[in-house]
């Protein structure tokens, strides 16, 4: 993650080309392909707030994107965090699901997904959980 902030911040993922948002991290998504450039840089500017020492190790884990496509509601965005070398997804943050409560929900391998391990309206209480 360290590495793809520092891509992020340099540019490398501004631009609307699909294979330069693939190369982001876009694994699936069922907006417009023009769509993406900003869903990227939305996003990106949540993860690069990410900081060493929370509940993310920078080194040894990467991002991803999905915008999912619910068959009972509107598309939404979502980025997960996975390990390098495991591979295993490790947090997924979803932004404006409306099947959740607040505007950004966290699910996390601690209890398989199943419920929500943290969420809030606040953009700042989520970068501060992420960071403690």
């Amino acid at each position: 993650m360290k590495d793809w902030v520092e891509r992020f911040n340099d540019g490398k993922y501004a631009s609307s080309d699909v294979q330069a948002q693939i190369e982001a991290g876009w694994y699936d998504w069922f907006c417009r392909d023009s769509s993406l450039v900003n869903k990227t840089k939305r996003m990106g500017n949540i993860i690069k707030q990410i900081k060493p020492g929370g509940k993310v190790d920078l080194e040894s884990n990467f991002v991803w994107f999905k915008n999912n496509c619910p068959l009972d509601g509107p598309l939404y965005d979502d980025f997960r965090i996975a390990g390098i070398n495991s591979d295993p997804t490790l947090i997924v943050i979803q932004i404006n699901n409306r099947a959740n409560e607040c505007r950004y929900t966290v699910f996390g391998r601690l209890n398989d997904f199943r419920t929500p391990v943290f969420s809030s309206n606040s953009l700042r209480k989520i970068i501060k959980w992420l960071n403690t």
